[in-house]
């Protein structure tokens, strides 16, 4: 009996030539693996991936930015970006196409410590400041600066490492680190974290994270692409209506996290996971004609254009 069932599953896997072919496909992280990325370990733990007929490789970048010009450039099948680097790559013509949202809404703020006199953005004028992502929260922070009569500041790259630019007072503030990660790392540390949320001073609401490729890529294998997509839409589902199982999934296929800060900071992110894939075009022409009209791109951008449509 044993052996019929084992022919007959395996004429099912020679008969499902996608599942045979275990399609490689590369994708890279815009940042080293947390529970922001959660949904993609739970597609390839639980399997997603594998039903599409798909072998993930999950890659980690040595530069925030890497991901999007790799994936623009081919080099890397799919990328981990944020809604406003891509529409500043757009504007300087790399050839990116968004697939599929991560998280929805803006999660990066403007941190500081407690108890340094900062009450209101303006309070910032004639401070350092400093930045994570070069060519995105620089100009974030321009444009910030801007709407909220920040004055006479001195930008710094600190990269990642936050905390110990803020504790040595190498800055007074740091512009990315998300209200739902470095908060609760800080706070582990035995520091408290204060920011401002920048859709509540003046920046457009946006997709914090999402899916992008080049277009060569999404030419020359849509169906691969596609299925991604869908695996990750059902580890959307998962995630949502079993956090816990899907927070112990993620953690068990990274191992290097810290369990406490890892689970501290789900709690905060789940709100903003994606439940689907799709995007709200009118959103991101809003944040396309916002970046226009502060200088964070020189041409205007169609954001129906970058937004790849799934039919």
């Amino acid at each position: 009996m044993k052996k019929i069932i084992g022919i007959i599953l395996l004429a099912t896997l020679i008969g499902s030539p996608g599942l045979m072919a275990g399609e490689k496909l590369n994708l890279m992280l815009d940042w080293f693996p947390n529970v922001d990325h959660l949904p993609i370990y739970v597609a390839k733990e639980k399997g997603y991936f594998f039903e599409q007929g798909l072998s993930v490789n999950i890659i980690s970048p040595s530069e925030t930015s890497d991901a999007l010009k790799l994936a623009a450039a081919g080099t890397m099948d799919l990328a981990v970006s944020y809604q406003p680097q891509t529409i500043i790559a757009a504007d300087q013509g790399l050839p990116v196409k968004v697939v599929a949202p991560l998280v929805v809404h803006p999660l990066t703020t403007l941190l500081f410590l407690e108890g340094r006199g900062i009450k209101t953005p303006k309070d910032l004028s004639h401070k350092k400041i400093g930045y994570t992502v070069p060519g995105l929260m620089d100009v974030l922070l321009k444009a910030f600066a801007a709407i909220n009569k920040i004055q006479d500041y001195t930008p710094v790259n600190v990269g990642f490492t936050i905390l110990p630019a803020l504790v040595s007072n190498k800055v007074d503030a740091v512009m990315g680190p998300f209200k739902t990660y470095e908060t609760v790392g800080m706070a582990q540390h035995g520091y408290k974290a204060e920011f401002f949320e920048l859709e509540k001073w003046g920046i457009p609401d946006y997709e914090e994270l999402i899916f992008v490729c080049g277009q060569k890529i999404l030419r020359e294998k849509p169906d691969v692409v596609k299925g991604f997509v869908t695996a990750i839409e059902k580890a959307f589902a998962y995630t949502k209506a079993d956090p816990d199982d899907a927070l112990a999934t993620y953690l068990s296929a990274v191992p290097q996290a810290d369990k406490n800060i890892e689970t501290k900071a789900f709690e905060l992110t789940r709100p903003y996971f994606a439940v689907k894939s799709g995007h709200n075009i009118v959103k991101w022409q809003a944040f396309a004609d916002f970046a226009l009209e502060y200088g964070l791109i020189k041409n205007k951008v169609d954001a129906a254009m970058l937004i790849h449509n799934w039919k």
